[in-house]
């Protein structure tokens, strides 16, 4: 079980007197585990004032990172500030304690004390802070986060959800200079996550501290990310806006978590660089689709992501559209999964289509029905 570091800092370190911060780590570290090879972690990062979401597969190494930040693993080499602040330099041998580093860290599990009330919990880190101001910032940081009525119970008298709300509010009030978050909205429905997500960024727009945020979930990006910082196998891939990293990514590995239903492996064919495009054919078959010009050249192997809701199925051929994707297929499959149908198509290889089941009425949907895929160009992304 890992522990969740708190600064119990004193009234100075309020979070009203800390100047925004930028939060930079330029480190190499490696773990090794009995049963696997070892992992590498080689990267440079920047997370300003805000939310930047850590993203990518499981193995990339987000978690690994965290724990260098906030000083439970200790780099190989490089550097790790928050703002003027040297938390750690292999070079001049300064290696500040986790307890010293003024950073709050969060779980999926919320980790609350179990003999302790909601009130108790939230106040531990501020033991050296004065009975008034003590009460004071406990009060204002239960209200943010919406559970001052549950200030009398214990851990297991609340929900799940008001629990993750009562642990953001146990990091948060020492006022720290950062805050890491390993995926701490994991098995909240989306009502509950789209709440509690509200609450931080309206905390986060007041005290403007860097908050680096791990998820594997699409959802939670587009609704937190103001930057987003791809990693796999250690390093980093990519990283900007949400739009520029997740809806055109440029690794498979990537392209998996970021949503992407449709990788299929292909040839290229023909580069038409006038129209900014190229052909490839899909796998072994006749089917061939038109994808952005990359570099790539004539009988280059390269493998091409597209989202399921990024399909469109037609029952008769479709004319005069900007598509330029018009692909004759069959339906093999239709799957409910909640408000969604996943119909797959066989066009030679078979592609997954996002479809509605009102969209599955209408146009009458069945197995073995004949359809039509209609794909955008840029709708197509080659990826690594």
């Amino acid at each position: 079980m890992r522990r969740v570091w708190n600064e119990p800092a004193g009234v100075e370190a309020v979070a009203s007197e800390l100047k925004p911060d930028a939060l930079i780590a330029k480190i190499r570290a490696s773990r090794r585990n009995k049963n696997s090879p070892p992992f590498v972690l080689d990267l440079s990062v920047e997370v300003p004032p805000g939310i930047t979401i850590l993203f990518g597969p499981s193995g990339a190494g987000k978690s690994t990172l965290l724990d260098c930040i906030v000083g439970l693993v200790r780099p190989e080499e490089g550097k790790i500030a928050l703002g003027e602040r040297i938390l750690f330099d292999a070079e001049t041998r300064v290696e500040l304690p986790p307890q010293q580093r003024k950073i709050g860290y969060l779980f999926q599990s919320a980790a609350l004390f179990p003999h302790m009330s909601v009130e108790e919990n939230v106040a531990y880190g501020l033991d050296k802070v004065p009975a008034n101001a003590r009460e004071e910032q406990v009060r204002e940081i239960l209200e943010a986060f919406r559970v001052e009525g549950l200030r009398a119970r214990r851990p297991g008298e609340i929900s799940g959800g008001e629990g993750q709300r009562v642990a953001l509010a146990r990091s948060l009030v020492t006022g720290p200079r950062a805050l890491l978050l390993d995926e701490p909205l994991t098995g909240l429905d989306a009502e509950l996550k789209s709440a509690i997500v509200d609450d931080l960024r309206a905390w986060n727009a007041a005290k403007r501290i860097p908050i680096l945020y791990v998820t594997h979930s699409r959802e939670e990006v587009d609704a937190l990310g103001e930057r987003v910082i791809a990693l796999e196998n250690g390093r980093v891939m990519s990283s900007g806006t949400p739009m520029d990293v997740l809806d055109a990514p440029r690794r498979k590995r990537l392209a998996q978590a970021a949503g992407f239903e449709n990788l299929l492996a292909g040839t290229v064919l023909d580069l038409r660089e006038a129209d900014g495009v190229m052909r490839v054919r899909l796998g072994e078959t006749a089917c061939e689709i038109e994808v952005p010009l990359g570099y790539a050249a004539v009988g280059n192997r390269v493998r091409v992501a597209i989202r399921g809701g990024d399909i469109l199925l037609a029952t008769e051929q479709p004319r005069g559209l900007s598509a330029r994707n018009v692909i004759a297929g069959q339906v093999t499959s239709l799957e409910r999964r909640g408000t969604m149908v996943i119909a797959r198509v066989d066009c030679g290889v078979t592609f997954l289509a996002h479809v509605t089941p009102g969209t599955v009425r209408s146009l009458e949907l069945t197995v073995g029905r004949k359809v039509w895929l209609v794909l955008k160009t840029h709708s197509c992304h080659v990826v690594d």
